[in-house]
């Protein structure tokens, strides 16, 4: 289990580090990305919590309460990874273009979940049924959106961003 966060990590640094350049973001929208990402890894703390006290969900490596310790930090950069390209599609589409963004998010996640973490790689075994499914997915879209909006509550709306670096702003 080790082994496959390092590799996780390694893989969702260095797409946070393409979403930085690739968006453009200013340091105050960096920082206030990892911060919306360290409150998902807050909440998700909880959320792990409450879905193996319940029997929802439980890691195939670690059987306490809140999961492995080495997957927060992983939160943080992941959701601050998707905090970047929300805030980028806000920017551009507006919130109906932020909303479909969540939906698709909240399906890919799912899949994610179910198909590679659980039946491909074994390391999450969850209970049997739909709802579940539909929790999953609103534990996607509802924890990138807290996400979203602590960075904004940070760095503010993304209508206030200019959509290219101005001389003197730094990355």
């Amino acid at each position: 289990m080790t082994q496959i966060l390092i590799l996780a990590c390694c893989v969702y640094v260095s797409l946070l580090i393409a979403a930085v350049y690739f968006t453009r973001a200013t340091t105050r929208r960096v920082l206030g990305a990892l911060a919306g990402g360290g409150a998902v890894a807050l909440v998700g703390a909880g959320v792990e919590a409450l879905a193996h006290a319940q029997g929802w969900w439980r890691y195939t490596s670690d059987d306490t309460l809140y999961g492995p310790l080495a997957i927060y930090p992983l939160l943080v950069v992941a959701f601050a990874f998707l905090a970047l390209i929300g805030w980028r599609v806000t920017r551009r589409f507006g919130s109906r273009g932020l909303a479909v963004f969540l939906g698709i998010l909240a399906v890919v996640g799912t899949l994610r979940d179910y198909f590679i973490a659980g039946s491909l790689m074994g390391l999450i075994v969850f209970a049997r049924g739909v709802v579940l499914a539909i929790i999953d997915a609103f534990l996607w879209a509802g924890l990138t959106a807290l996400a979203i909006a602590v960075m904004r509550a940070v760095s503010g709306p993304a209508r206030d961003d200019g959509l290219a670096r101005r001389p003197g702003d730094s990355v």
